[in-house]
């Protein structure tokens, strides 16, 4: 299978001819061909996103919402292809691209299609002397590139509000995840989405992506990745005054206290632990129990663990599909062979699966002090880790212990406990006996190296607009 770029509303290779070989995460074979695209690619989708910005930032808002509410529509009229199309490029099941990937990117566009409708500005009278009100204009073509864990959903997360605004976009998806973002080109032709308003040029971070980012041409980044990388786009961004936004790395804690509803704290923790194989940057990576149950949860916690179905992703029965890449499985083990050397104990899993595809076992850890690296640094994988906790205020330090902040979840039936602890965690989002209960209302977003900005609701509207004071005098 070949894919192309996408770019003025066509189908194109790239200049270069030279292509990317698509690996399938459950076989471990080429399942497609990618260009390898470059900075005269990029230039080419840039190009023709800046012209149809005139024509698409001028479209009444009511247009721009019928258009986004037909895409969603016909997204979500191919909910079963696409979910089949993700599970074969990302390795993750067919069961959660189909219950949540492909659901939450048709909720992206339908809430952002009708938020516009919707939006506010701000009027202030200065006393008697002048009335000064704000517009928010579109400000050109927006760079937007996504990660492989959730590719749809996080490419939806960021076009949707880019072209909700009035802004056109140039959209790189990951090399690893090309499949999902080239049906949804395919589906904005069969909406009628204008040419130009949506291009995707696909490649390597360090050529296309770089490219996007020092384009004087492209005013805004919203960029979704790892840490390191998003440190490379800010240094880039910068010297141009680009309009930044940076959703990147979490190490997320679980904090259950002795109080919790053990069952449901349990249930929800082998989710919020396991699913996508770990491969969710909001995955609670870091269990903190309090001592009381700690033996009780570890001794549960594993045997629920050890029932996860791992196989085939488009077996419907599958619990646990492959990771994404033979490199990040190498990663993921590395990790595993280093919690040994740090003292941990592996309580279940930590196996490579013996079949063709990049499989590993769900691996439960104990025995590791939170200053250990594998409780430190992201693994993004399969792999979380248990530490006991003796108070209220070694469950915050430990929550607090790392340079993410990206979320938390907190298990009690104490109400003042949970909103106390809440609000000591650093953490932009704080789920309370709960975990990914997600309302698009409201901002997203991580503190200390997890990100800069936020994104969401009308947070993500403001953030792709550039906002005018206009001051009349009385």
């Amino acid at each position: 299978m070949n894919i192309a770029n996408f770019i003025n509303g066509e189908f194109v290779p790239a200049h270069s001819g030279n292509t990317i070989d698509d690996i399938g995460p459950a076989t471990g074979e080429v399942i497609a061909q990618i260009p390898d695209s470059d900075r005269q690619d990029v230039d080419d989708a840039v190009r023709a996103a800046k012209n149809a910005f005139p024509s698409w930032s001028r479209t009444p808002a009511n247009e721009r919402s019928r258009l986004l509410l037909k895409l969603a529509d016909v997204i979500e009229q191919n909910l079963d292809n696409l979910a089949r199309i993700e599970s074969l490029d990302n390795g993750k099941t067919v069961s959660l691209a189909r219950r949540l990937d492909i659901p939450r990117a048709v909720a992206n566009f339908r809430f952002f299609a009708t938020a516009i409708l919707h939006d506010a500005s701000e009027a202030h009278v200065t006393d008697a002397a002048a009335l000064n009100y704000t517009l928010r204009h579109p400000l050109g073509v927006a760079g937007l590139i996504s990660p492989w864990n959730l590719p749809l959903y996080l490419l939806s997360w960021k076009i949707a509000p880019a072209i909700a605004s009035g802004n056109t976009c140039v959209a790189k998806p990951s090399e690893l995840t090309p499949l999902t973002a080239h049906r949804l080109a395919e589906l904005s032709l069969e909406a009628g989405i204008p040419p130009g308003v949506i291009n995707i040029v696909h490649g390597y971070g360090a050529k296309a992506g770089a490219a996007i980012c020092e384009h004087p041409d492209v005013p805004l980044i919203s960029f979704t990745g790892g840490t390191i990388t998003g440190a490379k786009v800010a240094a880039s961004a910068a010297p141009l005054f680009k309009k930044l936004s940076l959703e990147l790395g979490g190490k997320n804690p679980n904090v259950i206290f002795a109080d919790a509803d053990l069952e449901q704290a349990i249930a929800t923790s082998i989710q919020s632990s396991f699913a996508n194989q770990g491969e969710i940057c909001l995955c609670g990576s870091r269990i903190f129990v309090e001592r009381a149950i700690h033996d009780e949860f570890v001794e549960r916690f594993a045997a629920a663990t050890k029932k996860l179905r791992i196989g085939d992703p488009s077996d419907e029965s599958t619990d646990v599909g492959a990771l994404i890449s033979e490199a990040h499985l190498a990663k993921v083990t590395g990790y595993i062979e280093l919690a040994k050397q740090e003292g941990g104990t592996i309580v279940t899993g930590g196996h490579r699966v013996d079949r063709a595809g990049f499989f590993i076992e769900p691996t439960v850890i104990t025995g590791l002090s939170t200053d250990c690296r594998v409780v430190q640094e992201e693994i993004f994988g399969p792999v979380v880790t248990i530490t006991p906790f003796d108070s209220e205020a070694d469950a915050i330090a430990f929550a607090n212990s790392t340079r993410y902040g990206l979320s938390a979840t907190l298990w009690t039936r104490d109400l003042q406990r949970a909103h106390r602890v809440a609000a000591a965690i650093d953490s932009g989002t704080v789920w309370i006996n709960c975990w990914l209960l997600r309302d698009l209302r409201v901002p997203f977003g991580g503190m200390k190296e997890s990100g800069v900005g936020r994104e969401g609701g009308f947070e993500s509207l403001r953030f792709f607009t550039e906002a005018k004071n206009v001051c009349v005098k009385l």
